[in-house]
């Protein structure tokens, strides 16, 4: 039995990354990769590939093709020149050129890839070139379409192929699979990338800006069943999100602020409406608290406001519930100083950190970030587990969402080593992550992690937050 393969290039490619040896068959690319890369991209003649071969190099490059028909053949061999029935689409500015891959199944399974000729259509031949695949154009010759309009290394910027796709699975599956412990002994963040051109760094999660990752509009996990038992109506409404950046919203903040307000309220025990806010369909009510629409924002009968440190204090003055600040005016004070050393000297580090690209650079910024989280845990009661002792406090709240995210986003990213659980900073981050207040609030790691895809990447105009952080400017 026959099977006829017709497939379109639509300028689409990928970049090929493996990672170590515990990602088994995607560890290591196969042999005499780039040739075969370039044979299938480049199709001269007929190539006869064995199932095995097949198998092999096919997923690297499948994605620069866009499979457009299969026929099976029920009365023996398809005759290639048989007359097809006519069909419209509509015009699209894609790449002409075509091939047709014939699968035989007996007495061996084989594949057979070749162009598909191209008719000349009012004499102009588009996208014609010498057969390197570089591109190009020309009028008239037999060839119209049979050449690639694009190059391949134009094509890996676009997307991704099934070698790529299911390494990411792998990578994201085994490093939260494996609790998130890291190190060069395999359990935990990815510390390697490879590929047959660019040298192997430690630092960096492999990712392309191929099919990048669009921001999420609800809150996941142990977080989304609180939002859900937050969903009726309250005098009191907290407008949040579960993570205030889209790739391309520039008038942003940072989403781990909001989160401060969430776990305020559930600290302190005061019932609220949830009021989850799409960033690129922010509801009139909430323009109406704060016009550029950021959050948090909270709206407590016919009042409105907005900023954290504002909303913490203004929660404190309620006098409901468990209070965050004791009311000793020294002691009050100085956990006012240490929220405000968070803000001002640990968070802009931790994002320098994480969108840093030179890995010359990553080492320094990492220490700047573990010298001021270490002035932090220093100054804390020595007893714990939190700041103040046993119980949470203002600057727990302050300090919790980045804490969490030191495993779930620069471990991964940027290989940030887990603290010892018997250390003062690990035993602080431990009681944080078991703290209802603070896991009630928290999404699923995945979420995170695809989050802040776009800083570890650190893609032009993610947020007013990171280009402050690449001017060297005060955070917004």
């Amino acid at each position: 039995m026959n099977f006829y393969r017709d497939l379109r290039g639509d300028g689409l490619s990928f970049l090929i990354f493996t990672c170590k040896s515990w990602c088994d068959g995607l560890s290591i690319p196969p042999p005499d990769l780039d040739e075969w890369r370039r044979k299938l991209f480049v199709v001269e003649g007929t190539i006869l590939m064995s199932e095995d071969e097949w198998n092999t190099y096919w997923p690297y490059i499948d994605n620069v093709w866009s499979h457009r028909s299969t026929q099976k053949s029920k009365k023996g061999p398809f005759d290639p020149n048989k007359k097809k029935r006519k069909r419209t689409a509509r015009e699209r500015d894609l790449c002409e050129m075509k091939i047709k891959v014939i699968e035989t199944t007996a007495p061996v399974r084989t594949f057979t890839v070749e162009r598909v000729k191209r008719e000349i259509v009012g004499g102009v031949a588009v996208g014609t070139d010498d057969g390197s695949g570089s591109g190009g154009g020309g009028a008239g010759g037999a060839n119209a379409g049979e050449f690639h309009r694009h190059t391949l290394e134009e094509s890996d910027r676009i997307k991704r192929n099934s070698m790529e796709k299911e390494l990411k699975k792998v990578q994201v599956s085994f490093y939260f699979s494996a609790g998130g412990g890291g190190g060069d002994d395999g359990g935990g963040y990815l510390p390697f990338v490879y590929d047959s051109h660019i040298s192997s760094h430690r630092f960096y999660l492999p990712t392309t800006t191929a099919q990048q990752k669009t921001y999420h509009k609800k809150a996941s996990g142990l977080a989304l069943q609180t939002v859900k038992r937050h969903s009726k109506p309250n005098d009191l409404k907290l407008f949040s999100s579960c993570f205030c950046l889209s790739p391309f919203l520039l008038a942003g903040t940072y989403s781990n602020i909001q989160k401060r307000v969430w776990i305020a309220l559930e600290v302190k025990g005061i019932n609220y409406q949830y009021i989850e806010v799409d960033p690129y369909k922010k509801p009139a009510n909430l323009l109406e608290i704060n016009p550029r629409g950021l959050v948090p924002a909270l709206k407590h009968g016919d009042w409105g406001c907005y900023e954290s440190t504002v909303l913490l204090e203004y929660l404190e003055d309620l006098h409901v519930g468990q209070p965050l600040l004791l009311p000793h005016p020294q002691i009050r004070a100085n956990s006012r100083l240490w929220c405000d050393h968070i803000d001002r000297h640990i968070v802009p580090r931790f994002y320098r950190y994480l969108q840093e690209q030179d890995p010359a650079k990553v080492p320094e910024h990492e220490e700047e970030l573990r010298v001021e989280i270490a002035k932090l845990v220093n100054n804390a009661d020595a007893v714990g587990p939190f700041f103040l002792g046993p119980f949470i406090s203002l600057v727990d709240v302050s300090i919790a969402p980045w804490f969490l995210r030191l495993r779930r986003v620069l471990q991964p990213y940027r290989g940030w080593p887990p603290a010892d659980e018997n250390s003062r900073l690990g035993v602080w981050i431990a009681a944080l992550e078991e703290s209802p207040p603070v896991k009630n609030t928290t999404s699923d790691d995945v979420l995170y992690l695809e989050s802040y895809e776009r800083y570890a990447e650190n893609r032009p105009n993610t947020s007013q937050l990171a280009m402050a952080i690449n001017a060297g400017r005060e955070l917004p």
